[in-house]
C-alpha cells in the first residue's frame, strides 16, 4: 500500500479521492459494472419471468449468481493478488462482456442461461477480489474508508437507477435490448479500466492457483481474530437482508415504504462513517453499529404500525455501516500480498450470506408470520454480536501466506 503521509486522524474527502487518477478509474468502472449486472439481472429475471410464470426461478435468476462466489472465493481467489493484477481484472471485464453478449442471444435455453450465470458469477468474484486488492494499493490507508464508502453508496444508488431505467427501457426493448445495454456499459468499463488503471510492479511474483487459494484461506479461517471479523462482515448482515427480504409479505402495499427507509437509512450511515468520522470513532462505534443493525427489529415483536415500522427500518439500515470499521480493521491484519484474496473472500461471504438470509427468512415465515421471524432473525444477529465480540476487539495479524512450491 502506498505510504500514508497524513496525519492518522484525518479523513479525505470523496472530491479528493476523485482527483486520483487510478481510483477514479477503479470507482467508474465498478459503477459501470453495478449498473450493467442490474440491467442484465433486471432482464433476466423478466425473461424468465415472462417464460416460467415462476417467481422462484425469477428471483433465483436475478440474485442466483451471488452463491457462486463461493466457488470463486474457494478455489481460484488468489489470481486476485497475483503480479499483473491490471491484466488480470482486463480479462475477468473481457470476460464478463463476452457473458453479457451471450445472454443478449435469442433463443437461449433457460438452462444455458443459468449456467452462464453461474459462470458469470464465479468470474465476478474473482473481479472484486482484483478490484479490491488494487484499491487498497491505489489509496493510503487513511483513505480506504472513504474510498469503500463512496463506492459502497455508488453501488446502492446504481442499482436502484439501474431497475427504474431497466422498467423503462423495457417499454422500448426487448429483454435482449437491455442484455445488449448492459454489454455496452460493460465494455465502457472495460475501456475505462484499461486507460487510468496501471501496473502494480510492488508485488512479488506468485504463482496463483487452487493451493494457494487454500493456503492463505486456511491461514485466514484458523486465526480467531479475523475469524470473529469475518463472522461479523457476514453473519449479521445476511440475518438482517434476511428481514428486508420479508418486507413485502409483512407490510403489502406499504412495502415501498420501508424499502425506501432501509436505502435511506443505508446511505446515511455509510456517508456519515465514511466521510465524517475519524479512525478512532468508527473504531469505538464498530460494535454499536453492530447492535443498531438489529435491535430495532426486535420492534417488530409487537407488530408496530407502518410508520413506526420506517423509523426503526431506518435507524437499523444505518447500522450497515458497521462494515467499513470491520472491513479496515480486516485489512490492517492482511498481508500486502494476499490482500486481494482477503477482501474478496469477504466479499463472496458477505454475498453469500445476503441471499442464505433471504432464503432462511423465506423458508421460515412459511410457519411463522413475517413479524415473528423477523424478530428472530434480529436476536439471532444480536447474538453473534455480542458473543463474538471479545475476539473482534482483540484480533490478530495473519502470518504471511505461505507460497506454493515452484516448478
Amino acid at each position: 500500500m502506498p505510504s500514508d503521509t497524513n496525519t492518522p486522524e484525518f479523513t479525505p474527502g470523496y472530491r479528493a479521492l476523485l482527483r486520483n487518477r487510478e481510483f477514479a478509474g477503479l470507482y467508474a468502472g465498478f459503477t459501470l459494472t453495478v449498473g450493467a449486472s442490474t440491467l442484465s439481472g433486471f432482464a433476466l429475471g423478466t425473461l424468465v419471468d415472462r417464460s416460467t410464470g415462476s417467481p422462484f426461478l425469477t428471483a433465483v435468476s436475478m440474485y442466483g449468481a451471488t452463491f457462486a462466489t463461493v466457488l470463486g472465493a474457494t478455489t481460484l481467489m488468489s489470481v486476485a493478488d497475483g503480479s499483473r493484477p491490471r491484466r488480470t481484472l482486463v480479462a475477468l471485464q473481457c470476460v464478463a462482456l463476452a457473458g453479457a453478449c451471450a445472454q443478449a442471444a435469442p433463443g437461449m435455453p433457460l438452462a444455458a442461461r443459468f449456467a452462464l450465470l453461474l459462470l458469470l458469477g464465479f468470474f465476478q468474484s474473482l473481479n472484486t477480489g482484483t478490484r479490491m486488492g488494487l484499491l487498497a494499493e491505489v489509496v493510503p490507508a487513511s483513505a480506504y474508508v472513504p474510498a469503500r464508502s463512496l463506492m459502497n453508496i455508488t453501488a446502492g444508488g446504481t442499482s436502484v437507477l439501474g431497475f427504474a431505467l431497466g422498467a423503462v427501457l423495457l417499454r422500448h426493448l426487448t429483454p435482449q435490448g437491455l442484455f445488449l445495454a448492459a454489454a455496452g456499459l460493460t465494455a465502457a468499463a472495460l475501456a475505462v479500466t484499461a486507460a487510468t488503471v496501471r501496473e502494480r510492479s510492488i508485488r512479488p511474483p506468485r504463482r496463483p492457483g487452487l493451493r494457494e487459494t487454500w493456503a492463505t484461506n486456511a491461514a485466514l479461517l484458523s486465526r480467531s481474530g479475523p475469524r470473529a471479523l469475518l463472522l461479523n462482515l457476514w453473519v449479521p448482515n445476511g440475518l438482517i437482508v434476511g428481514c428486508e427480504a420479508l418486507f413485502i409479505p409483512y407490510a403489502q402495499e406499504d412495502a415501498g415504504l420501508l424499502l425506501a427507509a432501509a436505502s435511506g437509512g443505508m446511505l446515511l450511515g455509510d456517508l456519515t462513517v465514511g466521510r465524517l468520522l475519524s479512525a478512532a470513532w468508527r473504531r469505538r462505534c464498530a460494535f454499536p453499529l453492530r447492535l443498531l443493525l438489529a435491535v430495532p427489529y426486535l420492534l417488530f415483536a409487537l407488530h408496530p404500525p407502518t410508520a413506526l415500522a420506517a423509523v426503526a427500518v431506518f435507524l437499523a439500515s444505518a447500522g450497515f455501516a458497521a462494515t467499513l470499521p470491520l472491513q479496515e480493521r480486516l485489512l490492517a491484519l492482511t498481508p500486502e500480498q494476499v490482500r486481494g484474496q482477503v477482501q474478496g473472500v469477504e466479499s463472496a461471504g458477505r454475498m453469500t450470506w445476503q441471499g442464505i438470509g433471504a432464503a432462511v427468512a423465506g423458508a421460515t415465515a412459511q410457519l411463522l408470520s413475517p413479524a415473528t421471524t423477523m424478530t428472530v432473525l434480529a436476536a439471532l444477529s444480536v447474538a453473534v454480536t455480542v458473543l463474538s465480540r471479545p475476539y473482534v476487539d482483540r484480533p490478530r495479524a495473519l502470518p504471511t501466506a505461505p507460497r506454493s512450491p515452484r516448478r
